[in-house]
């Protein structure tokens, strides 16, 4: 699979190459495929499965952009640390247990801030949520990148 997903994207990067280095090339696709995923399955969540409603749970309620925002989240995490370690950030040294640690860490702030600015795009700005979480994605995706290039995936620097 990891494979096929390098070929697929080994064939079009021709066409980024003055644009991007082949890592950051790959980020994008990769990060962009994922971010996509991520969207539709909140949409998804907060249109179908909690049809924009309260999610009311024994001990807390959540607003159905939340809930949406978690469920989406519990999908996106893994496929987005498989595309990262086996295609986007493959010559990274540090062990596997270590990525995961440093890329759920990096994750976790990026859900902070996604959290954060979803309260205050929705509930104070009065902006539609999916709409929301579109532009939330621009702003977050730039610390995303350097996060996982430089923390969770580093590479060893060479001499």
């Amino acid at each position: 699979m990891v494979a096929t997903i390098q070929n697929i994207l080994d064939f079009f990067y021709p066409m980024f190459k003055r644009f991007f280095d082949k890592t950051t090339y790959r980020y994008a696709a990769c990060g962009g495929a994922n971010t996509v995923f991520d969207i539709l399955l909140f949409f998804i969540g907060y249109n179908f499965i909690f049809k924009k409603q309260m999610v009311e749970l024994s001990f807390i309620v959540i607003s159905p952009h939340i809930a949406a925002f978690l469920m989406a989240f519990f999908f996106s995490f893994p496929t987005g640390f498989f595309l990262m370690r086996y295609v986007v950030f493959k010559e990274s040294s540090l062990n596997g247990r270590v990525q995961l640690f440093r890329y759920f860490i990096s994750v976790c702030f990026s859900l902070f801030l996604n959290y954060v600015f979803l309260k205050f795009f929705v509930e104070q700005l009065h902006i539609y949520p999916t709409i929301s979480k579109v532009l939330i994605t621009f702003i977050v995706v730039g610390f995303s990148y350097l996060a996982q290039k430089y923390f969770s995936f580093k590479t060893e620097k060479k001499i």
